[in-house]
């Protein structure tokens, strides 16, 4: 295809005032390995949503209103009145999350390779910082959407940040405009996702482009290949020169073709699914509600909510520290030697503990089983075969396990909160006196009932949690030992 005469002088006109073609022509021509395959794309495709969500974010940055009065409206205006605003949040909410994924992917597969050796020590550094911005891009947009999740959620990242040693109050402060979240909290957020991280991963962006251009992109690992300081630069550049092919059209190609098919499945996801949030208007009042972050901090709300109190803070303070620091200095313990994941078990295993653990994690995040089921006792009946043919005094210990709200915390055939342990073998674990008294008492996670109920109503319960026994298994008898009871929780 010839390329019209008009449009080669207006380039040309452009290119002898500007010098862009010798700015662009580095780019384009500098040699990448011709084993450089799929494995490659996955940078490219976070720099192509980076730049989709600046695209999408200022077009909701002229309609959104950062006030903690109005901004809750702002956006449901946007969804509503705006033609096509559902469908800009949408794409710029699963943006977001794309690219977080990309970049965690694609640093996956940098330590998986050994990408991070001599001489590319920088390009990983750079990274990282790239990862914490995206973090923090990610964290700070979710903030925005200004409901119930962000208001608590920014809640919790505030009390987290009150826990540092001797200067907690004044970080607080600095972060949230004052000691609670209040007018100022939500201006200071909309500054730091707009102007201030932007500008930080564009910056970051640019040197680690120039850092690739500089050090290469790596080839395939392959067994043997090993990473010598003082042989490597030579022979990679020599290879490049006698088996690399131009970044462009060779490698530019499968990075359109992945980066536009990862741009279809997020418009369709916005267009199906449409946008995130907001989930109710932000109420301080509302203590019963159960926030829950973006998927990507899933892990650590599933850590703060399993973690013992007496070690909560230490981890919290110091967890941070020693990511950031393993991190960094990663390349610089392991900067020469075999790049192939085939000769390094230890990094394979140590990519697939980490990502199990993060997945696993994620997944608690996701259902929350130390949360409470809120509204359980009034939306989860009471499966039939727990009530047919029992007597009027079982009868009425359903009714009150159903109204002193216990299946928000205990499940029968599945149903109900999980904070507890489910019930329909609980009369072959604990007699009737141990039932009473658990009741009455309490213990581990559960509340004492006995100022809410009488004796009566405690012996019906009691009566109905008797009924609990699987078909074939017995009750549950008196311990030999006296204070040998099985645990409630």
């Amino acid at each position: 295809m010839r390329i019209p005469t008009w449009m080669m002088d207006s380039w040309n006109w452009i290119d002898q005032r500007t010098g862009a073609s010798a700015t662009i022509a580095p780019i384009m021509d500098h040699h990448v390995p011709r084993n450089a395959k799929w494995w490659y794309v996955f940078g490219s495709a976070t720099l192509m949503f980076f730049i989709l969500q600046i695209t999408t974010g200022i077009c909701l940055a002229l309609l959104y209103v950062p006030s903690a009065g109005e901004a809750y409206q702002s956006l449901i205006h946007i969804d509503t009145e705006v033609p096509l605003g559902w469908m800009i949040r949408g794409i710029h909410g699963w943006s977001s999350n794309a690219m977080v994924l990309m970049m965690l992917i694609h640093m996956c597969q940098v330590f998986l390779h050994g990408t991070y050796k001599f001489p590319r020590e920088l390009t990983w550094i750079v990274g990282v910082f790239l990862l914490f911005g995206t973090l923090a891009l990610a964290f700070t947009g979710q903030v925005l959407r200004w409901d119930q999740d962000s208001y608590w959620g920014l809640g919790i990242g505030a009390a987290m940040m009150g826990r540092i040693p001797w200067i907690g109050p004044e970080v607080v402060n600095l972060v949230i405009g004052g000691p609670i979240i209040a007018g100022e909290t939500l201006s200071r957020w909309f500054s730091l996702h707009v102007f201030v991280l932007p500008g930080f991963v564009i910056l970051m962006v640019g040197l680690h482009i120039v850092l690739i251009l500089k050090n290469g992109i790596s080839e395939m690992p392959e067994p043997g290949a090993v990473v010598d300081k003082a042989t490597y630069r030579e022979g990679f550049e020599q290879r490049m020169k006698t088996s690399g092919v131009p970044f462009f059209p060779e490698a530019a190609k499968r990075d359109m073709i992945f980066c536009g098919l990862m741009l279809l499945i997020v418009i369709g996801l916005a267009f199906f699914v449409g946008p995130f949030g907001p989930l109710g208007e932000p109420d301080p009042t509302m203590i019963n509600t159960n926030p829950k972050p973006d998927f990507f901090f899933l892990w650590i709300f599933a850590i703060l909510a399993l973690l013992p109190p007496s070690i909560e803070t230490y981890l919290i303070l110091a967890s941070p520290v020693v990511i950031v620091a393993v991190l960094i200095l990663l390349p610089f313990i392991s900067n020469e030697g075999e790049r192939a994941p085939s000769r390094r078990p230890v990094a394979v295993i140590t990519l697939v503990l980490l990502v199990t653990i993060l997945a696993a994690l994620s997944q608690l995040g996701v259902t929350t089983p130390w949360s409470p089921k809120m509204d359980a006792w009034t939306s989860d009946t009471t499966p039939r075969q727990f009530v047919v043919g029992r007597s009027p005094t079982e009868l009425q210990g359903a009714i009150l396990f159903q109204y002193m709200q216990c299946r928000n915390c205990h499940e029968l055939a599945g149903i109900g909160g999980q904070r507890g342990p489910e019930l329909d073998d609980i009369a072959t674990r604990m007699t009737r006196d141990q039932l009473i008294r658990q009741v009455q008492q309490g213990g581990g996670n559960m509340p004492a009932f006995g100022k809410n109920l009488d004796s009566a109503q405690t012996a019906a319960l009691a009566a109905f949690l008797q009924t609990l026994t699987p078909d074939g298994e017995h009750k549950a008898v008196i311990p030999a030992v006296k204070g040998d009871y099985p645990d409630w929780n």
